[in-house]
């Protein structure tokens, strides 16, 4: 039996709240939802949940509070941000808070699910695991080392960045905002070339010499690292 993923949506605009939770609803994801940061607070400490959406600007507790509050009781759901502050400080801020994620107002609900699809797998996957596979390619995260078939590869810092990111997200697209956002650390006009050039680079030397390729861009959407062979 698959668990259908459970999130809770902390949003005090009851109309966009209950726009999210039909359309995470028809994606397949069941979700609760808190009007206030006192209740988001209480909801998320009582309860288990996959993801935590909380909007930055709320009555009672604002969601950074909110959020500090949970990770100071030991509480660490992952947690997307949402909110009309959008400048670099903004978000630096809410990641320092605790947040995982920062998504800035508006946003096209398909970015929304995407991030929080991607949260909700590092919630079951544990964050101490070191080393990462995809087919016959490995990345040592304590090594800083990149191996396929056994062969060295060497790759500059930002490089070995975007390939941990892709293989931690292995078999799902990521999009050009994620990996801007958390390969770079800053956010770059989205009609950068700066992730092309990237994955070029990156293609050309994992995949230089290797019958199977294994990173490939999917069209509109973004990239995906993913070994064929594994599907049945």
């Amino acid at each position: 039996m698959v668990t259908r993923m459970k999130i809770l949506i902390v949003e005090d605009d009851l109309e966009a709240a209950a726009y999210l939770a039909k359309a995470f609803r028809e994606a397949g994801i069941v979700s609760d939802h808190a009007s206030d940061g006192e209740s988001g607070l209480f909801m998320a400490s009582e309860n288990a949940y996959d993801v935590l959406v909380v909007d930055r600007m709320l009555p009672r507790r604002d969601g950074l509070s909110l959020i500090t509050e949970l990770r100071r009781r030991d509480v660490h759901t992952p947690v997307l941000i949402l909110s009309a502050l959008g400048q670099v400080d903004d978000r630096v801020t809410g990641l320092r808070a605790g947040g995982d994620d920062y998504l800035p107002k508006p946003y096209a609900f398909n970015e929304l699910l995407a991030r929080v699809e991607v949260l909700g797998r590092r919630k079951g996957a544990p964050e101490q695991d070191m080393v990462y596979r995809v087919g016959d390619l490995e990345l040592d995260r304590l090594a800083h080392s990149v191996r396929r078939q056994g062969k060295e590869i060497p790759l500059q810092p930002r490089e070995f960045r975007l390939l941990e990111y892709l293989m931690k997200n292995a078999g799902q697209v990521v999009t050009r905002t994620m990996l801007l956002e958390n390969v770079w650390d800053y956010h770059f006009d989205p009609q950068t070339n700066v992730i092309d050039v990237h994955v070029s680079r990156l293609r050309s030397k994992i995949e230089k010499d290797f019958d199977m390729p294994l990173l490939r861009t999917v069209r509109g959407a973004g990239y995906m690292i993913k070994d064929d062979r594994t599907e049945t």
